[in-house]
């Protein structure tokens, strides 16, 4: 029997998520190299769901309150070898690219400040994800002012020129 459950991510309005997936313990120690070693002044917290021996939510980062809001969550989903990173004063962008490079870096599932569900199937053995639902349904296409916008904000935020 296969169960699909939704798990809610909740984080401060403030920071941003990056979700994913690895396999194995040492992902707690390199991820937290990841993130330090992009960005001068990040702060985080990530947690590690681990699926073998004490199946323990492994938690590291350098701000206590994200590392709580991390673990909390992890907590919560319960998917074996899944991690959490739980950031401010960064965006995936400035990160993502070293995530990715982590030996133990399986998938990505979302990067995001948007409200962010995770749809996990669980069964006798355990949880997984099967996916996520990012921020809301589109509305519509963008028209040209949408475009003039758009291209406005990436400039206004430094990502071009």
């Amino acid at each position: 029997m296969v169960e699909i459950k939704v798990v809610d991510i909740e984080f401060p309005k403030d920071c941003n998520v990056i979700l994913g997936t690895s396999h194995f313990i040492k992902s707690v120690e390199d991820l937290y190299e990841a993130m330090v070693n992009s960005v001068p002044g990040v702060k985080f917290g990530l947690a590690f769901c681990e699926a073998s021996g004490e199946r323990l939510v492994r938690v590291e980062g350098n701000d206590g309150e994200l590392k709580r809001v991390a673990a909390d969550n992890m907590l919560r989903l319960g998917c074996g070898h899944s991690f959490l990173i739980v950031m401010r004063s960064a965006y995936p962008i400035n990160v993502l690219n070293a995530i990715k490079v982590v030996p133990e870096v399986c998938t990505i599932h979302a990067a995001t400040a948007n409200p962010l569900q995770v749809i996990v199937a669980e069964t006798a053995q355990g949880r997984g994800i099967l996916g996520v639902i990012d921020g809301f349904k589109p509305q519509g296409i963008e028209d040209e002012k949408g475009v003039e916008w758009r291209k406005n904000l990436l400039r206004e935020l430094g990502y071009k020129k």
